[in-house]
């Protein structure tokens, strides 16, 4: 049988190219697939923040964060909660990577020139039993260059292959199937769509131009999920998170739509925990936007008032950044999809980071400078334009203003000032001594117990109606879709099952497409800093077993 390639990706974001990188080191002859333009290599992992986890890193040791690897699985399996029988996968996936992230992961990156920012960051905090859901401790390591400066390493070595002969980048190859032609799974076919020169990011035409069909001895399926296509997620939206939202923003483009599933899962692969999803809830509506219906996630502190469409504060351990999903569980049985922070300059200028390497301009252009020019500013640019610019946001020097301003923002009016002012004093009251019966308290005390937290990320606990720390800001928090925590079952090889649990011959698949491992190696919940480490460790994976498949 003639090929023409000895394997062929389908899909150029960072799972992707770690698959096609590890093939060229075989030697192996690759043909990369992807419908958007070459402009969009890279994927979703160019608009990332760039948040890897990493276990007993260098950056920890240097904080005095004491981590371990028991530490770290522990923390996984209490927030993954596997209970089905299909979790099997996933269960090992998860030992895998965690054995990854507290082994050669920092070492492997690093020798391929990647660099983490200083401070590690804390996420998905919890809040709950040593067992149960989030990090015990600070665990999220930026990337020094942000998402672009953790695919560039990657993208060279795909591109030093096409030099060498190796790699076929052809972009505007939309596959619409996969076919047999002997025993395994060995023929692509597609639409070759117009040549598109938008800038990243913004939708591209689907023109077709033509059709291809393609051979090769192994298939890697490296397509992403559905977080682009809103009646998707609303159809696999889980009961125990409640109604899915009539409003949510996006925080992929519109061609994350999960095309590749469906044409997977017709080729006879199995599809597992697709119920399974990761949206956040402090999503912003972009105010200068790259995609249709583009927002932003807040990456907050600990600090600021997180009040339901009423004006109430949200439940115990629900602060800012402590359990993403009971969140928006919580969310979804208020019967509003939409909540508020309130807070005030002194907390915002402290607190507020945007996610994606377009909102952080100093760490993506990897300039200490301005790095430095941040830190010292009352606000940070970026969020200083969503604060002059942003729908979302309302800035006001009183809090009558500011309920006012609230209140025009949404269908009904249904912030009562007096109550708002009640729970804001309430609050306030608690920071007049060191002793508190309120959690959020404590817990701003706590995160500024580490001293990453105490120098850049929490603010000191004062009065939020200290005029000196104002003026006030109302934030209005939508639901922002994300990415998809099931995917294509696969075993440790990447090698992808059927409904009867054998391998689907000569298919492969990593990155979102896998659940990042497995068909859902988080779980029902991430610990973030865990999806570009997903597609690096499933995509590493995928492509060396494809290499070995094809010798």
């Amino acid at each position: 049988m003639s090929y023409d390639a000895d394997v062929i990706v389908i899909g150029a974001g960072l799972a992707g190219l770690a698959a096609t990188a590890e093939l060229v080191d075989a030697g192996r002859k690759v043909i990369l697939l992807d419908q958007e333009p070459e402009q969009s290599i890279g994927g979703q992992a160019h608009w990332s923040f760039g948040g890897l986890f990493l276990v007993d890193s260098p950056e920890q040791r240097r904080l005095r964060i004491k981590d371990s690897h028991a530490l770290a699985l522990q923390d996984w399996m209490g927030t993954a909660g596997f209970d089905r029988e299909e979790d099997h996968w996933p269960r090992r996936w998860a030992e895998a990577y965690v054995d990854f992230a507290a082994g050669e992961k920092r070492s492997w990156l690093h020798g391929q020139g990647v660099r983490f920012f200083p401070v590690v960051g804390w996420a998905e905090r919890g809040g709950y039993d040593a067992n149960g859901h989030g990090n015990s401790v600070p665990r999220f390591h930026i990337t020094w260059g942000t998402g672009p400066g953790l695919v560039e390493p990657f993208e060279r070595r795909v591109r030093e292959g096409v030099a060498r002969g190796l790699v076929q980048l052809r972009f505007r190859h939309r596959v619409t199937g996969l076919a047999r032609s002997t025993g395994a799974v060995d023929t692509v076919t597609g639409e070759i769509l117009e040549p598109s020169t938008i800038e990243r990011g913004q939708p591209s035409t689907r023109t077709v131009t033509g059709a291809f069909e393609l051979k090769a001895q192994a298939v890697i399926v490296t397509s992403g999920g559905i977080g682009g296509n809103h009646d998707l997620v609303r159809a696999n939206w889980p009961e125990r998170l409640g109604n899915p939202p009539e409003k949510m923003i996006s925080g992929v483009p519109a061609h994350v739509d999960g095309r590749m599933l469906t044409i997977a899962e017709e080729t006879g692969a199995r599809l597992i925990n697709r119920d399974r999803m990761w949206h956040y809830t402090e999503g912003i509506q972009n105010w200068n936007p790259i995609w249709d219906n583009h927002g932003i996630r807040i990456l907050p502190g600990p600090s600021s008032l997180w009040l339901d469409a009423r004006g109430k504060r949200l439940p115990v351990p629900l602060f800012p950044g402590f359990d993403t999903l009971g969140t928006l569980e919580h969310i979804m049985r208020t019967g509003y999809d939409y909540t508020w922070f309130v807070l005030d300059q002194k907390i915002i200028g402290k607190e507020f980071a945007l996610s994606g390497s377009e909102q952080n301009p100093d760490l993506t252009g990897k300039s200490i400078k301005d790095v430095f020019v941040r830190a010292r500013a009352d606000v940070p640019g970026p969020v200083k334009a969503f604060m002059d610019n942003g729908v979302d946001f309302v800035v006001e020097k009183d809090l009558g203003s500011l309920v006012r301003g609230m209140n025009a923002l949404t269908k009904d009016p249904l912030i009562d000032e007096a109550e708002l002012r009640r729970e804001i004093v309430a609050r306030d009251r608690e920071i007049a001594n060191p002793f508190t019966k309120d959690l959020q308290v404590m817990a701003i005390r706590g995160a500024r117990n580490y001293l990453g937290d105490k120098l850049i990320r929490t603010a000191a606990p004062h009065r939020v109606l200290d005029p000196k720390a104002g003026p006030l800001i109302a934030v209005r928090l939508n639901i922002l879709t994300r990415k998809t925590l099931g995917g294509l079952e696969t075993d440790l090889s990447s090698r992808v099952l059927t409904e009867g649990g054998d391998p689907l011959e000569g298919v492969y698949a990593a990155g979102e497409a896998a659940g990042f491992g497995g068909g859902g190696v988080h779980g029902y919940r991430s610990l973030e800093g865990t999806f570009l480490g997903g597609c690096l460790f499933s995509g590493r994976t995928a492509g060396r077993a494809a290499a070995k498949a094809t010798a």
